[in-house]
């Protein structure tokens, strides 16, 4: 399908058993993306850095890579989440959000996504590194999160549930917790059409089991009744309540230390009816009835995305005196508020 495609093939070197790819004397894919070091891999997935040589910019290059022996089904279940990713980024442009270039086939069973490429690490690596984020720092975070979640709600048609935030999928653009952040990671995202959407109930979760069960909400976890759940933005809300707590003391206010099995076993968020705080580190009154409002364990009651961007605790901004530093996180935050 493409002229370099007997190239690519002899350079790469397929380990089955890890069902990843590795790349090896930086081969060329697509005639344009030079690929240049390996920055991540996930269970199926291995992300590049790379240089765009028609457009002369460095982005990331994700390859997909499908195991032969897995049956068709699974192959199609796992096309249908890199292609919802693919199709709703290229709609996207918002300067929180990592945008998608390119899309293009390697072979039958590896395909690769072309994206923004940004400097710094994620908050996950950050707080490996750091254990904590100041309030004031943790807050700009969620602020420019918040703004992302809002684009995606208002300015989007139909809107989008993103589904899978965690500190792995906000990126750090400077490498520090006072700079700008984006979200990625569309591959569970889920987008409202009219058809499957009721703005009063949520629309049904089909996906029922996917996900990061320490930062999804008690409503995706019930399995009694006949129908599946219905979910709807506030499970983003929910999200970022998970990771702001997680940002201010360095835990997850729930299924802390567990696995993804126990914390099904033990129906430990289905139990998560309320959060609670530790002594240290010291954290204001208004941070915490921040994370209350978004851990609130009845979606009905949770605030949904557009009415958590209007929640006082990330409108209002302290006045003091500011450096350089801070004073740049609060031009930042008012930009972000004007998107």
């Amino acid at each position: 399908m493409y002229k370099s495609f007997l190239n690519i093939l002899a350079v790469f070197h397929r380990d089955v058993t890890e069902q990843r790819l590795s790349f090896q004397d930086h081969p060329v894919l697509n005639d344009r993306y030079l690929l240049l070091t390996l920055i991540g891999k996930g269970g199926f997935s291995e992300v590049h850095k790379a240089f765009c040589l028609k457009e002369q910019r460095y982005v990331a290059v994700k390859v997909h890579q499908l195991n032969k022996e897995w049956k068709e089904e699974k192959k199609a279940n796992y096309i249908k989440h890199a292609l919802r990713e693919c199709d709703i980024l290229k709609t996207l442009d918002h300067p929180r959000i990592v945008r998608l270039f390119d899309v293009f086939e390697i072979d039958t069973d590896s395909f690769c996504t072309v994206l923004e490429y940004i400097e710094g690490n994620d908050i996950d690596f950050f707080l490996k590194q750091h254990k904590l984020i100041p309030e004031k720092e943790a807050r700009s975070i969620m602020m420019q999160t918040v703004s992302a979640l809002r684009y995606l709600n208002t300015d989007i048609k139909p809107p989008v549930i993103h589904y899978d935030l965690k500190p792995a999928n906000i990126l750090l653009g400077t490498g520090t917790s006072s700079g700008e952040i984006k979200i990625t990671d569309f591959g569970l995202s889920k987008q409202m059409t009219e058809d499957t959407y009721d703005p009063e109930h949520g629309m049904e979760l089909t996906s029922q089991g996917a996900g990061t069960y320490w930062y999804l909400p008690p409503e995706v976890f019930v399995t009694s009744g006949p129908n599946p759940p219905k979910i709807s933005s506030k499970v983003d809300v929910w999200s970022l309540g998970c990771i702001f707590y997680q940002c201010l003391y360095g835990k997850k206010p729930y299924g802390h230390n567990m696995s993804q099995a126990a914390i099904l076993e033990h129906q430990t968020i289905l139990n998560a009816k309320e959060v609670q705080f530790p002594a240290r580190p010291q954290v204001s009154n208004e941070a915490k009835l921040f994370i209350r409002r978004c851990l609130t364990y009845n979606a009905r009651d949770r605030p949904d995305v557009i009415q958590l961007a209007e929640d006082e605790y990330l409108r209002s901004y302290p006045k003091r005196s500011a450096t350089n530093s801070s004073a740049r996180t609060a031009q930042l935050l008012i930009n972000d508020s004007s998107n």
